[in-house]
């Protein structure tokens, strides 16, 4: 099977190996995916550029992706054989990811895919998908409470503003910095936009919640927004942070403290299994019914990996990048 991979970490033009791999066998309890599409998120690229120490002798990267299970390992319901899924955490702790024609995986890790979701929108779902559900349904969820979420036209952001409106927020509002990408955040649901480099946001915040604030800031950067964030919410507010810059978080304690704001944190990969199933399933309602719009920036072959690399590391792409793998 046609594989890309790399064995030491660096720019994705000097790394990323093609190779031909004999065919994987699924072991007991897992299950093989014969991959159609592949999703390019930031966490691949940082991982390949060297974020962390390479953990295998050679990696396959790529966590999230989307194909048909073409064989089963012992223990594994052969009924499973020829259902369309989406996969989540492939290359998470493990050096067999999607960017290669099949992957092995454990079985609860390949997640049917409902008839009304493309190919394409199922290899966004494990990072950008799980994300912005847990983000809103976390710690009560945000019915009848007022959300803001930072950059609605991003890979995350764009389906927590859809999520958040479809699970009864009392109203939405979207941090943007263009006309396009308020546009995309006001098609997928959010009630206002306010273009950060154009308007005081603060003021803006103040003016369209009548002076009460924010309930809960999803938030995509922490290090960089995270004092705005303060500003933003209401007392007993809460700051839910799935991402940030490298520099170092500097928060004021006193703010915190005087208004009693709460702060949480989450890694999509070490999801608690429960706040995945609880994910999972509101994600595959939305799927199954249609409810969801899916923001493709891009897609690319899977021969073009590095030209995909390149661009999601250059963070000019409006969307979720994901590559062809499989020929139709």
């Amino acid at each position: 099977m046609k594989t890309w991979f790399y064995d030491r970490v660096g720019p994705a033009a000097e790394v990323l190996t093609q190779a031909d791999w004999p065919l994987p066998e699924p072991a007991a309890g897992e299950l093989r995916v014969r991959i159609e599409w592949s999703g390019v998120n930031p966490s691949d690229v940082k991982s390949r550029g060297g974020l962390r120490p390479i953990a295998f002798p050679r990696v396959v990267p790529h966590s999230d992706g989307s194909g048909v299970i073409d064989a089963v390992g012992e223990g594994v319901d052969r009924a499973r054989i020829g259902q369309r899924v989406w996969l989540w955490n492939a290359a998470w702790g493990r050096p067999f990811g999607t960017a290669a024609e099949y992957c092995c995986l454990p079985q609860v890790q390949a997640v049917p895919l409902p008839d009304a979701a493309s190919g394409e929108a199922g290899a966004c779902m494990g990072i950008p998908g799980l994300t912005a559900m847990h983000a809103v349904l976390m710690d009560g969820g945000v019915a009848g409470r007022r959300v803001l979420v930072a950059g609605g036209a991003g890979a995350v952001g764009h389906y927590a503003v859809q999520m958040a409106s479809r699970l009864g927020a009392a109203q939405v509002i979207s941090t943007v910095s263009n006309a396009q990408k308020a546009k995309l955040a006001l098609d997928a649901g959010a009630d206002h936009v306010i273009d950060y480099k154009t308007e005081p946001v603060a003021e803006r915040v103040r003016e369209l919640t009548q002076g009460q604030g924010i309930d809960r800031v999803i938030e995509l950067d922490v290090a960089v927004n995270g004092k705005l964030d303060l500003e933003l919410l209401r007392p007993g507010g809460e700051l839910v942070a799935y991402g940030s810059s490298p520099k170092p978080l500097d928060l004021p304690f006193g703010v915190l403290l005087a208004k009693n704001l709460q702060l949480k944190f989450f890694m999509v990969y070490h999801l608690a299994a429960a706040d995945r199933a609880r994910a999972t399933a509101t994600l595959q309602r939305m799927l199954a019914r249609g409810e969801l719009q899916h923001n493709i920036a891009d897609r690319l072959p899977l021969a073009r990996i590095v030209q995909a690399h390149e661009a999601v590391e250059g963070g000019a792409l409006v969307g979720n990048l994901v590559l062809k793998v499989a020929a139709d």
